[in-house]
């Protein structure tokens, strides 16, 4: 009867860490990170959804994503292909993401399998279109690829610190309780002549003089 018990407990622990290690946990992503980070950048129109199976795990079950159906409107950032469906896994506690199918469009993130299909997940960048800044809008066409050989810090408390002149600090957190601040949604971190980074906001691209160390 002790055996038996204690067998149960290992077996009920065993499946408690498994539950554990398959939670989804996601770092906070500049959006410049986001799109450095990702193997494609699109702006889509979400149109339909359904469950696929998408092949059998080592047991032989049939593993099963989520297939959403979409109309590519412009790509930021891939490969020489348009895309009509990204897919994720089907709930959000393996990292699944929940889209709008009414044809609300997003700016989404994701990389490509080797089968060439997009897959998207939770810690992917995914943002309805309507809500992005003028600013973030205009970055995805150019100033974002300019600083990804620039790490962007994540400041999450007080006091932090870069630790070399290729970082710029990220400080939306500790000043605005959001991930989603003012940095995020206006600066973009640019690499400049002698090899340093810096923050830099405006509609326009970055003049000279701020690639030549003129201060942001």
């Amino acid at each position: 009867m002790v055996n038996s018990c204690f067998v149960t407990l290992v077996i009920l622990f065993l499946w408690g860490v498994e539950e554990i290690a398959e939670a989804c946990s996601c770092s906070p992503s500049h959006p410049q990170q986001a799109f450095c980070k990702s193997d494609v950048v699109i702006r889509a129109k979400v149109v339909g959804r359904q469950e696929v199976e998408v092949g059998n795990n080592i047991y032989g079950n049939p593993i099963r994503q989520v297939k959403y159906d979409i109309k590519q409107i412009k790509m930021f950032k891939g490969p020489n292909q348009e895309f009509d469906a990204v897919y994720t896994a089907p709930i959000s506690a393996v990292c699944g993401v929940t889209l709008e199918t009414n044809g609300k469009e997003y700016l989404i993130t994701g990389k490509v399998s080797t089968n060439g299909t997009m897959h998207i997940k939770l810690c992917s960048f995914i943002e309805p279109w309507e809500n992005m800044s003028d600013i973030q809008k205009r970055s995805l066409i150019h100033r974002y690829e300019m600083g990804c050989k620039c790490k962007i810090t994540y400041c999450s408390s007080i006091p932090c610190m870069i630790s070399s002149p290729a970082e710029c600090l990220w400080t939306d957190w500790v000043i605005e309780k959001a991930v989603s601040g003012e940095q995020a949604k206006h600066y973009a971190c640019i690499k400049r002549s002698d090899d340093s980074c810096a923050w830099y906001r405006g509609g326009t691209p970055p003049k000279k003089d701020f690639l030549d160390i003129e201060d942001p």
